[in-house]
């Protein structure tokens, strides 16, 4: 079994001894470093590939939620703290989980589940492209349904659930916004928002605040708005007005 690569970070030793303790319980999860600042932490993110952070918010210097912000492509996060307000803003930054210390062993394994979960989706995601993958299946009620992925115009996360735009037919499925984007080939789709992502294939106009997919529109999050411009500067779709 692949072991997850994780880093644990909290300006309390006594916390990251919790962490540190509860994770040798945890077959699938190999905690290589612990830090008790954060800036520290980014250098050794610079040098190394790492799976998994735990992530206290409240620290001296650099909260957890800078500190995520910060990195340009972060890991999957675990959120570990000791104050609940916060969590409404971890799950727009695509946190795995919100831990409330004190936690429990049971409390961990659940979280480290999803993490594992997510790292599969992932897995599978990078040995596919759309060319060997045109279609993905997902779990709708009771059934699995086959979703062609050149049908595909965006999905829509509502709740605790995911619309699968295709045309006329609208698939729900339950799943984080995390989840449906490792299952999309991030050569065919792109995140514009923290509730939505488009096929760039599908795009037919794009302004400062929105993104058109014919007569659709889509709104575009303040803090996708970078990578927008990127893709249309490196990758210029024909058909696409620019405004």
């Amino acid at each position: 079994m692949n072991k997850l690569q994780a880093i644990a970070i909290d300006d309390e030793p006594i916390a990251l001894e919790v962490v540190k303790n509860l994770l040798g319980e945890v077959p699938f999860v190999e905690l290589v470093k612990c830090f008790t600042k954060a800036i520290d932490a980014i250098t050794f993110l610079q040098e190394n590939t790492i799976d998994l952070i735990f992530l206290d918010i409240k620290m001296p210097g650099l909260s957890g939620i800078e500190f995520l912000r910060s990195l340009p492509k972060p890991p999957m996060v675990i959120f570990t703290t000791a104050y609940s307000e916060h969590a409404v803003q971890s799950f727009e930054l695509d946190a795995i989980d919100y831990l409330l210390k004190p936690f429990s062993l049971a409390r961990m394994l659940k979280a480290c589940n999803k993490a594992f979960e997510l790292y599969q989706l992932k897995s599978n995601n990078k040995q596919a492209t759309p060319e060997l993958l045109p279609v993905i299946f997902i779990k709708s009620g009771y059934e699995q349904v086959k979703i062609d992925l050149a049908d595909l115009r965006y999905v829509e996360s509502v709740g605790n659930y995911i619309r699968f735009h295709l045309g006329a037919q609208t698939i729900v499925s339950r799943l984080t916004m995390a989840e449906a984007e490792a299952l999309l080939p991030g050569k065919a789709f792109v995140r514009v928002h923290r509730s939505f992502m488009v096929a760039k294939a599908k795009i037919t106009k794009v302004d400062k605040r929105s993104i058109w997919l014919d007569k659709t529109e889509v709104p575009i999050g303040a803090s996708y708005a970078t990578e927008i411009e990127n893709l249309l500067k490196s990758a210029p779709n024909k058909g696409i007005t620019v405004k």
